[in-house]
């Protein structure tokens, strides 16, 4: 199986400054997707180690009906492909599953027999905790939900989250 934990390679959250969005809420998941493929590049980096490009709007069929995954990478560290599912808003269980039936299509049609099981990243501008908790991604090897932030967090922001990683103390 796997050398490197998924859990070593997909971060939480991204950044994507680098797209220009600002903080506004009026854009669609497809022009966030047509940003991110226009900075490919540098999306490529926000993603980290070992990530290649293989398709946008991917399509896959279960009988006669059509599903479209935004993204589509391989991992060469990780060995697999990793189905990029964007969400605009909070995480929703109908957001898990289906990216649940976009892994087990992906893993039916594509997956090829040296490769370790495919990944689903839902990446999200909210994500909710409870719903997280309560479905699959509590446990789920193969399915992954990671908030995207448009701007760099602030330095209070910073401040406050190493606070919650840390012991509570946090030195000046």
């Amino acid at each position: 199986m796997w050398e490197l934990s998924p859990r070593d390679v997909l971060k939480d959250p991204y950044v994507l400054e680098f797209l220009e969005l600002g903080e506004r809420s009026s854009f669609t998941e497809s022009e966030l997707e047509l940003a991110l493929i226009g900075e490919l590049q540098a999306f490529l980096l926000e993603l980290g180690k070992g990530f290649s490009f293989v398709a946008r709007q991917k399509r896959i069929s279960l009988e006669g009906e059509h599903f479209y995954i935004d993204l589509v990478f391989y991992n060469y560290l990780l060995k697999c492909f990793v189905l990029i599912d964007l969400k605009l808003g909070k995480l929703t269980h109908q957001d898990i599953g289906q990216m649940d039936t976009y892994v087990r299509l992906y893993e039916d049609q594509f997956r090829g027999v040296d490769d370790n099981p495919t990944l689903g990243l839902i990446l999200c501008s909210e994500r909710n905790e409870a719903v997280a908790k309560y479905s699959v991604l509590a446990e789920s090897e193969q399915i992954f939900a990671s908030k995207y932030r448009l701007v760099l967090p602030t330095e209070a922001e910073l401040v406050e989250g190493l606070r919650r990683f840390g012991d509570g103390r946090l030195e000046e």
